[in-house]
């Protein structure tokens, strides 16, 4: 695919909508660079649940590393305490369970006495998430919980014996060259792991760009490429309104050729019809796979291997100000997937 044609779909879609920002690379190349404002691009914001990719990239460099054990290792190991709750269930919770939300703790994400809200009111996060009943048996149902992504930052800070941000500066943030960061503690100084960092844009970038090399950086391998991999692939189905599945803190997702979709513009893909003759190749250009780290409040940072696309976008707007649509999903995927 020609890079300027991608180029010319996000000049047409983005201007538009009032994002704080919008950055594209393709095949290494930066192609386009959109900022409300010079405040955008040069100064570090919120990026919300996209810390849970970072901390599930720091995760993978610490496996790799040997630092932590391989994601079948139950949850007691970390916490032996859990070997007494009455749930016999609880101390068998994996590693990778926490990873893909599917832990089974009874949770309301946004509300209720169970919840991410209720957490940072406590005095002690980990112990209040680890507290939790369960609803569902592991490993069979997800349930977004940023309580887990915090038990998995205490367990990073407990095995390398650094802080989750110092840890992240020697084995990430170093060598991308990120610099200019921010990231909330917990009253145990445990640096927040399903929110509270705070990046560039530009970083935000350079870390998509990584997963999309398969963990290699100017030569360097900063993770490997199969735990990349595996971090980013399904693994269990999300409930709606999410659509799509989840993986290792990260959302994967497929555009397909004939699914609605909307335009700011006139140009829309034809489904292809039952009469269409396809052959395999053909068949196999009408899905478009993707991976993506998603934060609240339009934070975003989109990996489509296929095309070599990194597309990050960041937005600051209330809801009362009606801030765009999915933006990728419905305006940009659909238009890349009827370039192929």
């Amino acid at each position: 695919m020609n890079p300027s044609s991608v180029q010319s779909i996000f000049l047409k879609q983005i201007p538009s909508l009032d994002l704080r920002s919008c950055l594209v690379s393709m095949q290494g190349e930066n192609i386009y660079k959109h900022y409300r404002n010079q405040e955008a691009a040069s100064q570090i914001a919120k990026v919300n649940s996209c810390t849970k990719s970072v901390l599930s990239a720091l995760i993978c460099i610490a496996m790799d590393h040997g630092w932590l054990p391989d994601a079948s290792t139950p949850l007691s190991a970390f916490f032996p305490v859990l070997a007494s709750d009455p749930d016999p269930r609880k101390p068998q919770i994996t590693l990778e369970q926490l990873l893909t939300m599917t832990a089974g703790f009874n949770w309301d994400e946004f509300g209720g006495q169970n919840s991410f809200p209720r957490m940072t009111r406590t005095e002690h996060w980990v112990n209040f998430a680890l507290e939790q009943h369960l609803s569902h048996t592991p490993g069979t149902h997800m349930e977004y919980n940023s309580g887990v992504s915090q038990i998995l930052a205490a367990i990073l800070m407990q095995h390398t014996g650094m802080s989750v941000a110092g840890f992240a500066e020697r084995y990430l943030f170093g060598p991308l060259g990120i610099t200019e960061y921010q990231w909330e503690c917990d009253p145990q100084g445990v640096h927040t792991g399903g929110f509270g960092l705070k990046m560039l844009p530009d970083d935000l970038l350079k870390f998509g760009q990584l997963f999309l090399q398969k963990g290699m950086w100017h030569g360097e391998r900063l993770i490997s490429s199969e735990l990349v991999t595996r971090s980013t692939e399904a693994f269990i189905p999300v409930t709606p309104p999410n659509r799509g599945s989840y993986g290792w803190h990260w959302w994967v997702d497929t555009c397909k050729s004939d699914e609605p979709s909307e335009f700011s513009g006139e140009h829309k893909p034809s489904p292809l019809s039952e009469s269409t003759s396809i052959n395999s190749t053909d068949r196999n250009k009408t899905v478009l796979d993707y991976y993506y780290a998603r934060g609240f409040g339009g934070q975003f940072v989109y990996i489509v291997p296929e095309l070599e696309l990194v597309t990050v976008l960041t937005n600051d707007k209330r809801k009362k100000e009606k801030p765009p649509l999915d933006v990728f999903p419905r305006l940009i995927a659909p238009q890349l997937l009827s370039l192929l």
